[in-house]
């Protein structure tokens, strides 16, 4: 990929509002009674993941971009619970769960390079 001059050019953010659609999707089908419980919930912290990695890129600095991403990570993880939960109480079958996963992993994946990535920058930087 070209230069990145842009959050909408990083590929964690990319992966993580494909993540995000996907759970608005499966989630719209959750019980009536769960509209503002569970898959409000859900929806939320899959919204946070690609809006931390948009908030930490606005604020300019190396320091708060890792800590938004972090916050992202965080929320990639409660979502994850969330699915899991989804799946004992029987409002996402196996193949959702598996697709949910898939998509979270790949997302997890990508926003921990891109944490170790800038870390290594910093590292060099504080080395010279």
């Amino acid at each position: 990929m070209g230069e990145i001059r842009s959050y909408r050019d990083l590929i964690a953010w990319q992966k993580s509002m494909e993540l995000c659609v996907a759970v608005h999707r499966r989630t719209a089908r959750f019980p009536k009674e769960e509209i503002y419980g569970l898959a409000q919930h859900a929806r939320r912290s899959a919204v946070s993941v690609s809006s931390n990695i948009a908030e930490g890129w606005g604020r300019g600095a190396p320091t708060e971009f890792l800590r938004f991403l972090r916050i992202a990570r965080g929320s990639l993880c409660e979502l994850e619970t969330q699915v899991q939960l989804a799946e004992c109480l029987g409002y996402l079958h196996a193949g959702e769960v598996a697709e949910l996963n898939a998509s979270s992993g790949e997302c997890s994946k990508v926003l921990q390079g891109l944490i170790e990535s800038i870390e290594r920058k910093q590292a060099a930087n504080e080395r010279v």
